[in-house]
Protein backbone atom coordinates (compact mmCIF):
# COMPACT_ATOMS: atom_id res chain seq x y z
CA UNK A 1 0.00 0.00 0.00
CA UNK A 2 0.58 3.70 -0.39
CA UNK A 3 1.86 5.21 2.83
CA UNK A 4 1.11 8.93 3.46
CA UNK A 5 3.77 11.62 3.24
CA UNK A 6 5.21 11.61 6.43
CA UNK A 7 5.36 14.52 8.18
CA UNK A 8 9.07 15.00 8.40
CA UNK A 9 9.05 14.86 5.02
CA UNK A 10 7.00 18.14 5.16
CA UNK A 11 8.81 19.69 8.21
CA UNK A 12 5.67 19.04 10.66
CA UNK A 13 5.52 17.89 14.46
CA UNK A 14 3.46 14.74 13.95
CA UNK A 15 2.69 14.80 18.09
CA UNK A 16 0.72 18.40 17.45
CA UNK A 17 -0.92 16.62 14.00
CA UNK A 18 -2.48 14.45 16.77
CA UNK A 19 -3.83 17.11 19.01
CA UNK A 20 -6.77 19.20 18.71
CA UNK A 21 -4.83 22.45 18.24
CA UNK A 22 -4.76 25.14 15.49
CA UNK A 23 -1.76 23.80 14.37
CA UNK A 24 -3.30 20.78 13.43
CA UNK A 25 -6.37 22.61 11.71
CA UNK A 26 -3.50 24.53 9.82
CA UNK A 27 -2.84 21.17 7.66
CA UNK A 28 -6.46 19.50 8.09
CA UNK A 29 -8.04 20.33 4.51
CA UNK A 30 -4.76 18.95 3.20
CA UNK A 31 -5.17 15.43 5.14
CA UNK A 32 -8.51 15.16 4.03
CA UNK A 33 -7.92 15.85 0.47
CA UNK A 34 -5.46 13.41 0.61
CA UNK A 35 -7.74 10.82 2.63
CA UNK A 36 -10.45 11.53 0.07
CA UNK A 37 -8.17 10.30 -2.90
CA UNK A 38 -6.84 7.11 -1.69
CA UNK A 39 -10.43 6.21 -0.58
CA UNK A 40 -11.63 7.25 -4.26
CA UNK A 41 -9.05 5.00 -5.53
CA UNK A 42 -10.32 2.29 -3.09
CA UNK A 43 -12.86 3.11 -0.71
CA UNK A 44 -11.23 0.17 1.51
CA UNK A 45 -7.88 1.10 1.55
CA UNK A 46 -7.49 2.62 5.51
CA UNK A 47 -10.25 -0.16 6.93
CA UNK A 48 -7.91 -2.93 5.39
CA UNK A 49 -4.36 -0.91 7.04
CA UNK A 50 -6.58 -0.91 10.09
CA UNK A 51 -6.93 -4.96 10.24
CA UNK A 52 -3.60 -5.92 9.07
CA UNK A 53 -1.95 -8.11 11.08
CA UNK A 54 -4.26 -7.66 13.51
CA UNK A 55 -4.93 -11.63 15.32
CA UNK A 56 -6.77 -10.38 19.01
CA UNK A 57 -10.58 -11.37 19.24
CA UNK A 58 -11.36 -8.09 19.84
CA UNK A 59 -10.68 -5.40 18.18
CA UNK A 60 -11.04 -1.34 18.43
CA UNK A 61 -11.26 0.44 14.99
CA UNK A 62 -11.39 4.16 16.63
CA UNK A 63 -12.15 7.21 14.73
CA UNK A 64 -14.26 5.39 11.31
CA UNK A 65 -15.46 8.73 9.46
CA UNK A 66 -17.59 7.08 6.62
CA UNK A 67 -20.24 4.92 5.98
CA UNK A 68 -18.10 2.98 3.61
CA UNK A 69 -15.91 1.99 6.58
CA UNK A 70 -19.11 0.75 8.73
CA UNK A 71 -20.01 -1.24 5.30
CA UNK A 72 -16.54 -2.60 4.83
CA UNK A 73 -16.19 -4.17 8.23
CA UNK A 74 -19.80 -5.56 7.97
CA UNK A 75 -19.17 -7.11 4.83
CA UNK A 76 -15.62 -7.97 6.01
CA UNK A 77 -16.88 -9.91 9.73
CA UNK A 78 -20.27 -10.00 9.26
CA UNK A 79 -22.22 -10.11 12.54
CA UNK A 80 -19.42 -9.80 15.28
CA UNK A 81 -19.04 -5.99 14.31
CA UNK A 82 -20.31 -3.57 16.90
CA UNK A 83 -21.06 0.02 16.35
CA UNK A 84 -20.23 2.25 18.77
CA UNK A 85 -20.88 5.81 18.23
CA UNK A 86 -19.16 8.45 21.36
CA UNK A 87 -21.16 11.37 21.36
CA UNK A 88 -21.44 14.68 23.51
CA UNK A 89 -23.18 17.77 22.80
CA UNK A 90 -21.91 20.79 21.35
CA UNK A 91 -21.81 23.07 24.54
CA UNK A 92 -19.48 20.07 25.77
CA UNK A 93 -17.56 20.39 22.56
CA UNK A 94 -16.86 23.98 22.90
CA UNK A 95 -15.67 24.08 26.27
CA UNK A 96 -12.99 21.43 25.04
CA UNK A 97 -11.84 24.16 22.31
CA UNK A 98 -14.01 22.33 19.56
CA UNK A 99 -14.53 25.43 17.01
CA UNK A 100 -16.86 24.92 14.12
CA UNK A 101 -14.69 25.52 10.44
CA UNK A 102 -16.96 25.23 7.34
CA UNK A 103 -15.70 23.13 4.61
CA UNK A 104 -13.96 20.61 7.62
CA UNK A 105 -17.11 20.23 9.89
CA UNK A 106 -19.73 19.72 7.61
CA UNK A 107 -17.64 17.57 5.00
CA UNK A 108 -17.96 13.66 5.03
CA UNK A 109 -14.94 13.45 6.75
CA UNK A 110 -16.74 14.95 10.03
CA UNK A 111 -20.68 14.17 9.64
CA UNK A 112 -20.74 10.85 7.00
CA UNK A 113 -22.02 8.94 9.94
CA UNK A 114 -24.50 11.08 11.59
CA UNK A 115 -27.23 9.25 9.26
CA UNK A 116 -27.36 5.40 7.68
CA UNK A 117 -26.03 3.76 10.44
CA UNK A 118 -28.45 2.23 13.03
CA UNK A 119 -25.63 1.80 16.04
CA UNK A 120 -25.74 -1.07 18.52
CA UNK A 121 -24.10 1.45 20.84
CA UNK A 122 -24.11 5.15 22.07
CA UNK A 123 -22.08 6.15 24.95
CA UNK A 124 -22.16 9.99 25.76
CA UNK A 125 -19.33 11.83 27.08
CA UNK A 126 -20.75 14.91 28.70
CA UNK A 127 -18.03 14.69 31.25
CA UNK A 128 -19.95 12.81 33.48
CA UNK A 129 -17.09 10.22 34.63
CA UNK A 130 -19.61 7.79 36.80
CA UNK A 131 -22.08 7.72 33.50
CA UNK A 132 -19.39 7.61 31.48
CA UNK A 133 -17.86 4.09 33.32
CA UNK A 134 -20.92 2.84 33.76
CA UNK A 135 -21.97 2.65 30.06
CA UNK A 136 -18.25 1.31 29.37
CA UNK A 137 -18.97 -1.64 31.57
CA UNK A 138 -22.25 -2.39 29.60
CA UNK A 139 -20.44 -2.09 26.65
CA UNK A 140 -16.89 -4.47 27.81
CA UNK A 141 -19.58 -6.62 29.67
CA UNK A 142 -21.53 -7.31 26.44
CA UNK A 143 -18.43 -7.85 24.44
CA UNK A 144 -16.97 -11.04 27.21
CA UNK A 145 -20.17 -12.53 26.65
CA UNK A 146 -19.73 -12.20 22.81
CA UNK A 147 -16.44 -14.15 22.95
Amino acid sequence: PIEPPSPQEHGLDFQRLLDASAYKEMFRQDMIRWGEEKRHADPGFFCQAAVEGALQPVWVVSDTRRLSDVKWFQEAYGDVVQTVRVVATEETRKRRNWVFVTGVDDAESECGLDEGVAFDWVITNDGDKVALDEQLEMLVQSLHRNL
